[in-house]
């Protein structure tokens, strides 16, 4: 065929006809709005990490989780109990263990008082321990919920209930959710970043950032404050960026010419994530190198370049929100209290447990505020669940004091935009065994932070499996009274 003969033909087709000679006729409008709706549907597809707007306008842009793995111990840290300690050493009244199910403890255990000393802080009277000194200066930034409620009595089940709305593997975790809701800001770096520090991941693993059914390049990316930012993105020996280049562009026209024919979605994730590789060679090194930060803000945050540490990823957290990245996810372990050793004692282990955490955490409140950047961003604070209000069975007759798990009552904190602040939420009973008033689940915690970021978590879905499925499951209740 004459090439030049074709190209003309082109342009005798029904469909150019509608869209030159007759755009002003009905048909041509609504074929016009389709085909306008297919190219945009072309261009989400081709980058799925683009920027899309939510439901409604947002109370916040981004989300800083920090998880303390493990279970912090509530009534030794927030929820000040002075019955229970007037009640300590005395056998738990059979009301509140019949029937129950604990982790590590059988038969009737020994209540036990807080050791350590509270009192209230800020303009709305916070209860806080000494353990916690750095966060008792930032009272009036903080909203406090004293009532959470989760299902699920161990770790693992616990930490999926939390991050991914199921206690087991198989479901998106909320930044996944996130970042499939809104995309990323900056298209250099990923838009869900997950930090772990104390050496040990936490117990749910990487199924805590996983994408689950969702494609795969909505899955967090785990980065390290130590060596390689992030894992096997170096080039190899004798690959230089010219030929890094080359060899992606190969490989995405192979994945065009699979994904034509296919039609996969993971395909399109396949060249969305070497492209985005490719750009976070450059890009994530030069995020993740705090000691570009001035030698006070480090001082701070008690950061030290080139550790692993949660003051360290307290500031790399900072510093990835403000280069757009949505969630950023950190994972704190050693807050299983049991008191099965010195590490676990809920006087001088805690004491040096919080010290490590107080005072990053309230320096990175404070550097988001002063850089204008807290009522764009939510952070949360908290574990999977609480600690019980009696000795841990096993160590009942050990000189350390530590806690079993207990999923009933347990605190999270939340800081910056769309909350009250200097407040208080949720009310237990006067031995911290029972929520007396405005009970938070999980799951309800879950649509209260999707809210924030513009959702309506009953509409944000993905069908899979013949079903539409959301993190709040079938469940989930907006807190209200908790919005600024």
């Amino acid at each position: 065929m004459n090439p030049e003969r074709f190209d003309k033909l082109q342009f005798l087709t029904r469909r150019n006809f509608l869209k030159a000679g007759a755009q002003f006729c009905l048909g041509a409008i609504a074929l016009r709005g389709l085909l306008e709706e297919r190219a945009g549907a072309a261009t989400k597809a081709a980058n799925p990490l683009a920027t899309r707007s939510p439901l409604y306008q947002p109370k916040v842009k981004r989300v800083i989780y920090l998880h303390m793995s493990g279970g912090p111990p509530n009534l030794d840290l927030f929820d000040y109990k002075p019955e229970l300690v007037q009640w300590n050493d005395k056998l738990c009244p059979d009301e509140f263990i019949k029937g129950r199910r604990f982790a590590f403890t059988s038969g009737v255990p020994k209540l036990m008082g807080t050791p350590r000393q509270f009192a209230q802080y800020g303009k709305g009277g916070i209860w806080m321990s000494d353990a916690i000194p750095h966060l008792q200066g930032i009272a009036d930034e903080l909203c406090v919920i004293r009532s959470m409620n989760t299902d699920q009595f161990n770790h693992t089940p616990a930490e999926l209930l939390l991050f991914t709305g199921s206690p087991r593997s198989g479901r998106p975790s909320m930044g996944s959710w996130v970042t499939y809701g809104l995309g990323t800001e900056n298209e250099n770096l990923p838009g869900f970043v997950v930090l772990i520090s104390s050496g040990t991941q936490p117990s749910a693993g990487p199924a805590a950032w996983g994408s689950g059914f969702l494609p795969s390049v909505f899955q967090g990316v785990q980065c390290r404050s130590k060596g390689d930012p992030v894992l096997y993105v170096s080039d190899p020996p004798g690959m230089d960026r010219e030929l890094r280049r080359d060899t992606l562009d190969a490989l995405r026209d192979l994945n065009e010419v699979q994904e034509k024919e296919m039609g996969h979605p993971e395909t399109l994730t396949r060249i969305a994530q070497y492209e985005l590789a490719y750009r976070m060679q450059i890009s994530v090194p030069e995020v993740m190198d705090i000691s570009r930060e001035p030698q006070s803000l480090l001082e701070a945050y008690g950061a030290n370049p080139g550790e692993a540490s949660l003051a360290n990823n307290c500031l790399l957290a900072r510093r990835l929100v403000e280069q757009g990245v949505r969630f950023v996810q950190l994972f704190d372990w050693g807050w299983d209290f049991h008191g099965t050793n010195e590490k676990e004692d809920i006087r001088d282990g805690l004491t040096k447990k919080c010290a490590r955490m107080d005072k990053p955490v309230a320096a990175l409140i404070k550097d988001l505020r002063s850089r204008g950047l807290l009522d764009e961003t939510l952070i949360v604070w908290g574990g999977e669940f609480g600690r019980t209000p009696f000795r841990e069975g096993r160590t009942a007759a050990s000189k350390i004091l530590g806690r079993d798990h207990y999923p009933d009552c347990f605190t999270v904190f939340l800081a910056g935009g769309g909350v009250k602040a200097g407040f208080s939420y949720g009310e237990t009973d006067e031995l911290g065994f029972g929520i007396t008033k405005d009970k938070v689940h999980v799951h309800d915690l879950q649509a209260t932070i999707l809210h924030l970021l513009g959702f309506d978590h009953q509409k944000l879905t993905f069908r899979s499996q013949g079903r539409d499925f959301r993190l709040t499951d079938v469940h989930g209740q907006l807190v209200k009274d908790i919005l600024a």
